[in-house]
């Protein structure tokens, strides 16, 4: 395409986990909307169209339609689309049984989609920004290598997905290795007012929680939480602290975060605990801006707190965290909660957090830094690729996720 021409607008049907209530996957829509661009119309799968809609708040040209009720809409827009993007999350894996699924629900759902967009319908397939896994099953992994097998290109978020995709089978052309897509976000898309300064007073140390219940191995939860309540009555009985509830989805599901922040906080009636209204991806960047360290399970959180440059404690529940920790270097400050740990030790983790919450913070932006240039560079091929989806492979060398 020559200097000066205009990308030719496409119809891109672009489908995920939107509309359950999850911050992290409708930060995800906006993310890749933002970076596809405005000229092009799209169809959105939700599960809560309204509300979906309401928060692209016309922004965009999209209709967007019911994931559960809206089937045969999904069959005319992959008709009517010129390419079909999968954005972001864990797209193929096995279920654990904490969810209360059938554990190869999804990948079937995958599957059948995109035999339909290749073999009847002949849309470009790009599975963008992905996690590959957990796989542990011959059933699993044959299925992962039919979809991959049908899929134009796939970038998947961690060197774990892309292992796992080469080792199922995948064709080494089709793949790359990218950040997940919220790194490519500024601080200013959290935080686009600063916070006010307040006078400088004594006060507890601010400690934003987030948990999720469903675990790896979901029979630990409860032995997880008795063990979370004691590492943080061990800080408290060091520093005085202030709890601040930070749960990405507060509806949709049973055990959803803000429920089980509520019971788990009613655990500790004698620490302060503040709750605060989470409609939006701003709120979540308000809340951890304010704290003095972040601690938690689920996988946007963290990356926004390193991207707003706040101390952060991981608390491990799948294997798409543990490929974070590592990538952001945070072994040191993680524990896999699907397994005993000592709460003591994570007690040392919190407060040393606390301690070099200033330079442990410089650190986490400037990896993010790093991670939003991978992602800005892999954004610019992927627009191109829309632009003429050819499906033969990416149009440059995959690069490689700086110190992975």
């Amino acid at each position: 395409m020559s200097e000066g021409t205009r990308a030719p607008s496409r119809t891109i049907l672009l489908l995920g986990t939107h509309g359950q209530f999850n911050l992290g996957d409708e930060l995800l829509l906006e993310t890749f909307l933002s970076q596809f661009g405005t000229e092009h119309r799209y169809y959105v799968n939700s599960y809560a169209p309204s509300k979906t809609a309401a928060q692209l708040d016309q922004r965009f040209t999209v209709e967007v339609f019911d994931t559960a009720k809206g089937r045969l809409d999904l069959l005319r827009h992959l008709r009517a689309s010129d390419l079909v993007v999968f954005g972001g999350g864990s797209i193929l894996k096995e279920l654990y049984p904490s969810t209360g699924r059938w554990r190869y629900a999804t990948l079937f759902m995958v599957l059948t989609i995109a035999v339909f967009c290749r073999l009847v319908v002949r849309r470009p397939i790009l599975m963008s920004n992905i996690g590959v896994g957990p796989i542990t099953t011959a059933t699993g992994r044959r299925l992962t290598r039919w979809i991959l097998h049908l899929v134009s290109l796939v970038a998947v978020r961690d060197r774990g997905s892309l292992e796992t995709c080469l080792a199922v089978g995948a064709d080494p052309a089709k793949l790359r290795l990218v950040p997940d897509a919220v790194w490519v976000n500024e601080p200013e898309v959290f935080l686009p007012e600063p916070l006010r300064q307040k006078e400088a007073t004594t006060r507890p140390v601010r400690i934003a929680l987030n948990l999720n219940r469903d675990i790896e191995n979901g029979a630990h939860w409860e032995p997880f939480l008795d063990l979370l309540e004691e590492a943080l009555r061990l800080v408290a009985a060091t520093t005085p602290i202030e709890l601040h509830a930070l749960p990405m989805q507060s509806r949709f599901k049973e055990h959803h975060d803000l429920r089980v922040l509520e019971e788990f906080l009613a655990r500790l009636p004698d620490v302060a605990s503040i709750f605060h209204d989470t409609e939006h991806h701003v709120d979540i960047g308000r809340i951890i801006a304010d704290c003095d360290v972040v601690v938690s399970e689920r996988l946007h959180a963290i990356v926004i707190a390193a991207i707003l440059g706040r101390a952060t404690v991981a608390l491990m529940y799948d294997v798409k965290v543990q490929e974070l920790v590592e990538q952001l270097e945070l072994v040191d400050r993680a524990v896999d909660i699907n397994t005993t740990f000592d709460p003591a030790s994570l007690a040392d983790m919190i407060v040393a957090a606390v301690d070099d919450a200033e330079g442990e913070g410089r650190r986490l932006a400037a990896r993010a830094d790093e991670l939003r240039a991978d992602v800005s560079r892999y954004f610019d091929d992927v627009r191109a690729w829309v632009a003429e989806p050819s499906g033969a492979g990416w149009s440059m060398a995959p690069p490689t996720l700086s110190e992975v």
